[in-house]
């Protein structure tokens, strides 16, 4: 593995901060959880559920609900397609930048469209004290590595290198169903995937609990 990049991997010192955040899974097998920020939209999420389908991999979709409001029959095809998702706010808003409150207001806002007790803050951040509220009504799910598909400097290359470099047993690997991240994502998600498969990597859905019914979706 390379010297650390902090974009790929945040050092421990950021997430001993958030200990009760689920940042990878404690796991001595080849198991990976692919996870997706930022959807559902029309343009890139069907393509990477087909995909999904046909490499027959799960998993996890942290949806925006503006996004699922919007479209949800898209929104229904990541259901279809037996794979788990997260809340991600409404509006896409980032923690740091709302009072508490408003931003608790708009979690619960994409609640009523995203059943599930998965919850990721747009960007990693939040406040200590949004992350202590709403630890005790949400499953906290960051990552071990970001592709960083969305950084239209990157090639699509150095994207999957980042997958590539920093992967391991239990890793939460985070990619972007986002028409920002659309040239990166289709080049590199497919050779991800691949490169996962040959070297005995399995992939894995996050589990989800559905808090306004009981029972859980795996």
């Amino acid at each position: 593995m390379p010297g650390l990049n902090p974009r790929v991997r945040l050092p421990g010192f950021i997430t001993a901060c958030f200990r009760h955040a689920i940042w990878r899974f404690k796991t001595n097998e080849k198991i990976v959880y692919l996870t997706f920020d930022d959807g559902p939209v029309p343009e890139i999420t069907p393509w990477v559920i087909e995909l999904l389908q046909k490499e027959n991999v799960s998993a996890t979709f942290f949806c925006v609900g503006e996004n699922v409001q919007k479209y949800p029959e898209v929104y229904a095809q990541i259901l279809a397609g037996g794979h788990s998702v997260g809340n991600h706010t409404f509006n896409h808003w980032q923690g740091l930048k709302k009072n508490n409150e408003d931003y608790f207001r708009n979690i619960e806002q994409a609640s009523e469209y995203i059943d599930s007790d998965l919850f990721r803050p747009p960007h990693g951040w939040l406040k200590l004290a949004q992350y202590r509220h709403l630890k005790d009504s949400y499953r906290i799910v960051m990552w071990d590595l970001i592709s960083c598909d969305y950084d239209q400097d990157l090639r699509a290359e150095q994207v999957f290198q980042n997958v590539r470099s920093y992967v391991r047993a239990g890793s939460i690997i985070t990619f972007h169903d986002s028409i920002k991240a659309e040239r990166n994502l289709k080049s590199a998600l497919p050779k991800a995937i691949w490169w996962l498969k040959e070297n005995g990597y399995r992939f894995e859905a996050i589990p989800y609990t559905k808090r306004k019914t009981t029972g859980r979706k795996t």
